[in-house]
């Protein structure tokens, strides 16, 4: 028979890499979350903010960024500064850095969910090149003679009906709730 536990572990994997990404889009409050996507130029290498600094909220509308080494507090303000997505400006004061998160503009909160928008497409296409390598193992398997033509039309109609619709809705689900996080005032 057909085992479909190895693709629903792929597919919650996406959910949880695509809830992840969500979390990385700033809502207005201050989440050290919004920047864990910033890449520092530390040591001669690039390396992500979490491996140089230790980012809190103490604010609702602040992040504070302490380096592990103060040397790196040019290169963190820098980055945080670079990245456009963020639209950020830092101030650092030589022991750490400080990131005020100003008020988001109606148009810039419409912006924001253009951007969940391309998420929620990236995690679709994942969830179905799974299901797309699900079918490959099954013709594979009716081609060996292990499935019959009505288990590959019974697996594929399940996949169909039950997993892929499940995994969409939990999509749909996470990205209403995000969307109504972002358009609130």
């Amino acid at each position: 028979m057909f085992d479909t536990k190895h693709y629903q572990d792929k597919m919650d994997h996406v959910l949880e890499h695509f809830a992840d990404e969500l979390k990385k889009v700033r809502t207005g409050r201050a989440h050290p979350d919004m920047l864990s996507g910033v890449v520092v130029e530390a040591y001669g290498q690039k390396m992500p903010l979490n491996q140089v600094a230790n980012v809190t909220a103490p604010e609702a509308q602040q992040l504070l960024v302490s380096p592990f080494d103060p040397s790196n507090i040019g290169a963190i303000t820098q980055a945080i500064r670079d990245d456009q997505a963020l639209g950020l400006n830092p101030s650092d004061d030589g022991r750490v850095v400080r990131v005020p998160i100003p008020a988001l503009t109606e148009e810039r909160r419409h912006d924001l969910v253009k951007q969940l928008g391309e998420k929620v497409e990236n995690a679709r296409i994942a969830l179905r090149q799974i299901r797309q390598d699900a079918f490959k193992e099954v013709k594979r398997k009716k081609d060996a003679k292990e499935l019959s033509e009505n288990d590959v039309t019974r697996i594929e109609k399940d996949f169909d009906h039950n997993l892929m619709q499940d995994y969409q809705a939990k999509i749909d689900e996470t990205f209403k709730a995000k969307e109504q996080e972002v358009l609130k005032i």
